[in-house]
């Protein structure tokens, strides 16, 4: 008798438990890291993200400025020109969300207000370069030199390198590159060549960063001599 009542019991028990585990959906609130998840697998599968030629020169243009996160400045502490400098705090491999550099980019906090954000492409860009490690990769470009449109390539570069000086609020220089109608003007009367060519009587550009790569330049040139057109 007591072999009965105490299997009935357990089996009682076990009815409730299975009841429990199978809950409805309203009980079951979406798990608040599915989002980073699917953003974790996205970065696993994206191309390794070339450090040198994708992620410093964001850097280098829209943070390592003069009153910002250059060596003069080093605000709060941060200096953003170079990799070791970059790293050394506020990166930490492996994960964007301990990162406080990208949390603070990723969240329009940085660069600060009256300066043009970076965009969603260039925010990707960096999270995926933490994610993959924060490595120092450096000769990994594939740039092809036959891709020479305006939306797909030459804004990009622009965006990259000159946009953080050269945009709607401060146009260094008097100009904005930050649109097309701004490139088209720097491009047609000789000053976008001219400067990153280095060539004698304009200023090298981008200012206080490497020059552009081969690639990079002959792919701006192209499109400078089909006319500088808005393709």
């Amino acid at each position: 008798m007591k072999k009965s009542i105490s299997f009935a019991v357990a089996t009682a028990l076990l009815f409730f438990a299975c009841q429990r585990q199978v809950s409805s959906p309203e009980n079951n609130p979406p798990n608040i890291n599915d989002s980073l998840n699917t953003e974790s697998l996205a970065d696993a599968k994206a191309a390794p993200v070339c450090f040198e030629g994708d992620v410093l020169p964001i850097f280098q243009t829209n943070c390592a400025k003069s009153g910002c996160h250059n060596a003069a400045s080093h605000k709060e502490g941060y200096v953003l020109d170079n990799y070791k400098h970059i790293t050394s705090k506020g990166i930490v491999p492996y994960n964007p969300g301990e990162s406080e550099v990208y949390q603070v980019i990723a969240e329009g906090e940085m660069p600060p207000k009256g300066n043009p954000k970076l965009t969603t492409d260039q925010v990707t860009l960096i999270r995926r370069w933490i994610r993959q490690g924060a490595k120092n990769t450096t000769n990994c470009s594939t740039c092809d030199t036959s891709m020479y449109t305006y939306s797909g390539t030459v804004s990009v570069i622009l965006s990259n390198n000159c946009v953080g000086c050269h945009n709607s609020t401060t146009a260094s220089g008097g100009y904005d590159l930050s649109t097309y109608a701004g490139a088209e003007v720097a491009a047609l009367n000789g000053t976008l060549i001219g400067t990153i060519t280095h060539a004698a009587g304009y200023p090298p550009m981008p200012l206080n960063g490497p020059m552009l790569s081969d690639c990079n330049i002959t792919q701006i040139e192209k499109w400078v001599a089909a006319g500088a057109p808005n393709n």
